[in-house]
């Protein structure tokens, strides 16, 4: 017994266990075409957030469309060890049971970090499974287990033996909450409230002259190594040769000329403080400088800075304000916004910080990777991400790779001394040792501290997910991969370097195309966020709406590479179409069946215009899936299932109340029913598997592996005709509700003579469809229209109702001359359109032939509408 409401809960537990039974996600190689999808992995702290949610289900579109058309389709889900991230969590954790990272030992850390990846890092897997992923569950990776930490030794040392990796000191983006360097990718600047403060060095030997610097911090002047002036500002002429006095501090520093200085900003005089900016760090060098560090590695000062040690910088900034103010030093201070730089992880304002780390060279890897996706080897969908992608691929710096925390890849780097032994093992480091210095022994060698950048890993991603450095059969079968799903804010982080590593390690491009979604955001354009309140519960709308309703929610209002506007509204609007189809299906589940009868030649018209109008559908939905126009797939078939199926081909064969229909009607309908099971199924596979075995016995055949429609020519003559009854019976019902007429009530119309008319009333079924649906006791074809009926356009065909009582001329007239005001209007914009000599010379002549057949049949209408405001006047 059929249900009276669909319960998702129910089926989707059902369904997705059964997929998983029949190991349908699995994929090996084998003859057929592979498409294979590797998963931007989540980091192993995540849970199910709306992002996940629209990348993941466009990822499972793709890949369930894929697998229904008979592609060895191959989806690999996995995760990100995320060190920041995960360090953080831990840290936290034992801090709760009252233990210090510090107090244990690296080992130690570790168990305790492993204890709770295996506790909480694969909740946002099982979440995905409610979401109806199909991923490939027994290839689940994760970027510290064995194979992908294997690859990423091989790599790094490999890279190393290439001369494209080297140890640097350098000023880098120092993260003082993680304390860790981080890359500038890793890094967002935002403009933010600020005070420029005017600060008076005194020139030294003197004890009236002084030079003032603005500076947005107070606190980094004990670092002050030199006071920088353009050389062409004549302000400074002076002070040519002369020193000045850092205040508070009392060291004598040199006044230098830099071209580097800006003489607009502020007074034209630079602080130079090469510890502590990149800018300074770069004019210390050229003026031979000495670099004082006067932070600690959390930025409390440190004992180089003389002053408050141990304390925040910005506590110190205020306390050192205040000083200066005491001592006669602070001219001035101005409100202010500066371009402030944030830990992506953390949101701790970044220090630049001299320090000793490990770099990729990146120039030296970056050609093919630029080459591939400017000549469209690598397709980026939508278009414009190239030119940001070139922008940045053609002023890429060296990346900084280590970091110091202890979770994460360990650097494969040795030190005996000043030098340093880079292998792929202990052993193997030692033996190399060995070789310049026969005494060394295990424990004369000392590792690397740090690990490597989280992304170090990830950029490997599509050929270790593979085993691809050891098992060349998996990767040359599924390798490059079909296409990669992620958003645009990682293009830099993530994307370019897949593509650099590709090429570097295999020679190939790690993927043919890249869809860059948008980011979810509310109906009010604001990102959604935690702080904002605005972000829903992602598990919480699953159980509201039914995972098919929120999948439906989210791609409704995703345009390809577009910001999605979320509202749960279109969640409902999700849930209230499965319902839709459930109705549907229970209505024709209900349909009995007579074997004496024959098809009825409207019932096989309707037949044929569902059929040929679901070809122009599976050929509308190929196009939008080659353009990744998924939105518009979705809403495609959403139309065609709500209006052309429910609406109208239900309405237009279901039998008589309490009657019967042919045994053939039934099988059209589970036929047509069943073919939108299948082009809906990649969107929505819960609703469409019930419905699918629900329609008839499949004898093991599940929806999950029906042939997907294929794009074919279809008969546009015949749906033209049928969307003309269409017309026609809206029509109708309109003139039937406006003149309070019901729906029993039969009438009769007429269609006057023309050469269109004749073909459509000759049309086998096709009158039948309109007395039907109109409930007309006629429809007649005449030479004149009756001037006592209520006359209406369809196309470029008079039509006339007549009613068994009098019509209301004036608001007849009134419509009729409102219509001719649109027709007139609609005429004038394409005429417009094809007076354009650029239009008619540039658009392609199939475009050109419409807007003149659009042309010819407005002033057709408009000369029949002028008839018919004639004839109703005639009527006053």
């Amino acid at each position: 017994m059929l249900s009276s409401k669909y319960n998702p809960s129910e089926t989707e537990t059902k369904w997705y266990d059964h997929w998983m039974l029949k190991g349908y996600f699995h994929s090996e190689p084998d003859e057929r075409p592979a498409y294979s999808i590797v998963i931007p992995p989540p980091n192993v702290t995540g849970v199910l957030h709306m992002g996940h949610m629209l990348n993941n289900t466009i990822q499972d579109i793709l890949i369930r469309k894929a697998r229904m058309e008979g592609k060895n389709a191959c989806w690999v889900p996995g995760t990100d060890h995320a060190s920041i991230a995960t360090e953080a969590k831990v840290v936290r954790m034992l801090r709760e049971q009252g233990i210090k990272k510090s107090d244990i030992s690296r080992e130690q850390f570790l168990e305790y970090a492993w204890e709770w990846k295996e506790k909480y890092g694969g909740i946002i897997l099982e979440q995905l499974k409610k979401l109806g992923a199909s991923c490939d569950w027994e290839r689940t990776a994760f970027t510290m287990d064995e194979v992908r930490s294997e690859g990423v030794i091989r790599v790094f040392v490999d890279l190393y033996k290439k001369g494209k990796l080297y140890r640097g000191k350098r000023m880098v983006n120092w993260d003082p909450e993680a304390k860790t360097v981080l890359s500038n990718e890793e890094v967002l600047y935002g403009l933010e409230q600020s005070k420029l403060y005017h600060v008076r060095y005194r020139i030294e030997g003197t004890t009236d002259d002084y030079v003032v610097i603005a500076t947005t911090r107070p606190e980094t002047i004990m670092g002050d190594t030199a006071v920088a002036v353009h050389p062409d500002d004549p302000r400074y002429k002076h002070l040519e040769g002369k020193r000045a006095i850092v205040p508070i501090i009392g060291r004598a520093v040199p006044i230098i000329r830099d071209t580097y200085v800006d003489m607009e900003f502020g007074t034209g005089a630079l602080k130079v403080t090469p510890a502590h900016d990149v800018n300074d760090y770069e004019i210390g060098k050229r003026h031979d400088l000495p670099a004082i560090d006067v932070f600690n590695e959390d930025a409390t000062m440190s004992p180089e800075a003389t002053v408050y040690p141990g304390e925040d910088r910005f506590v110190v900034r205020k306390k050192f304000t205040k000083d200066l103010e005491a001592a006669g030093h602070l001219v001035k201070v101005e409100e202010y916004q500066s371009n402030v730089g944030r830990s992506e992880r953390t949101n701790s304002v970044v220090e630049p910080r001299l320090s000793l780390q490990w770099y990729v060279d990146m120039k030296a890897i970056t050609a093919p990777a630029l080459d591939s996706v400017m000549k469209d080897e690598v397709e980026f969908f939508p278009k414009n991400q190239k030119n940001i992608y070139r922008h940045w691929m053609e002023n890429i710096r060296d990346w900084c790779i280590s970091r110091q925390l202890w979770w994460g890849h360990r650097i494969p780097a040795w030190y005996y001394g000043e030098e340093t032994f880079v292998a792929h093992t202990m052993e193997e480091a030692l033996a190399m040792a060995k070789d310049k210095y026969p005494h060394v022994g295990p424990d004369d060698l000392r590792q690397d501290e740090d690990v490597l950048d989280t992304w170090f890993s990830s950029w490997l991603w599509p050929i270790t997910v593979f085993d691809g450095f050891r098992d060349k059969r998996q990767l040359d079968y599924y390798y490059p991969t079909s296409v990669l799903v992620t958003g645009w804010d990682i293009i830099f982080l993530w994307v370019a370097r897949m593509i650099m590593a590709g090429y570097e390690w295999t020679g190939k491009r790690p993927f043919d195309q890249v869809y860059f979604t948008g980011m979810v955001r509310d109906k009010m354009r604001r990102k959604m966020s935690k702080s904002l309140g605005n972000s829903p519960d992602a598990l919480k709308l699953i159980e509201d709406f039914g995972a098919d309703g929120v999948r439906f929610g989210l791609m409704s209002c995703s345009p390809a590479g577009g910001d999605l506007l979320f509202d749960e509204k279109l969640c409902e609007q999700g849930r209230n179409f499965c319902n839709k189809m459930w109705n549907a299906l229970r209505l024709v589940k209900g349909w009995k069946t007579d074997n004496s009868l024959t098809i009825a030649p409207d019932e096989q018209l309707a037949y044929q215009w569902m059929a040929e109008k679901f070809k122009a559908l599976a050929t509308e939905v190929e196009k939008d899936f080659s353009e990744y126009r998924l939105s518009e797939a979705l809403i495609s078939i959403y139309t065609f299932v709500w209006d052309d199926f429910c609406s109208w081909y239900l309405e237009m064969v279901k039998p008589p109340y309490e009657g019967t229909i042919p045994v053939q009607t039934l099988a059209n309908t589970v036929d047509l029913f069943s073919k939108i099971c299948s082009i809906l199924h990649p969107f929505m596979p819960f609703i469409t598997e019930e419905i699918w075995h629900e329609l008839r016995h499949r004898e093991g055949l599940d929806c999950i592996l029906s042939q997907y429609p294929v794009a074919s020519a279809y008969d546009t003559t015949l749906v033209e005709k049928v969307e003309q009854a269409k017309d026609i019976i809206t029509n109708l019902r309109d003139i039937r509700n406006k003149n309070n007429v019901k729906i029993k009530e039969q009438v009769s119309a007429q269609m006057v003579r023309s050469p269109r008319a004749e073909i459509l009333m000759a049309h086998p079924g096709w009158k039948e469809i309109c007395l039907k649906l109109a409930f007309l006791d006629r429809f007649d074809m005449v030479e004149a229209e009756d001037t006592a009926g209520i006359g209406f356009i369809s196309g470029t065909e008079k039509c006339t109702v007549v009613l068994a009582r009098e019509m209301d001329v004036q608001s007849q007239l009134e419509e009729k001359k409102k219509e001719l005001e649109y027709q007139k209007g609609f005429t004038a914009s394409v005429n417009a359109k094809l007076s354009n000599e650029r239009f008619v010379s540039g658009a392609p002549a199939a475009v050109v032939d419409k807007e003149r057949a659009k042309l010819a049949d407005g002033l057709e209408r408009i000369r029949i509408l002028g008839e018919e405001i004639a004839r109703l006047e005639a009527m006053q």
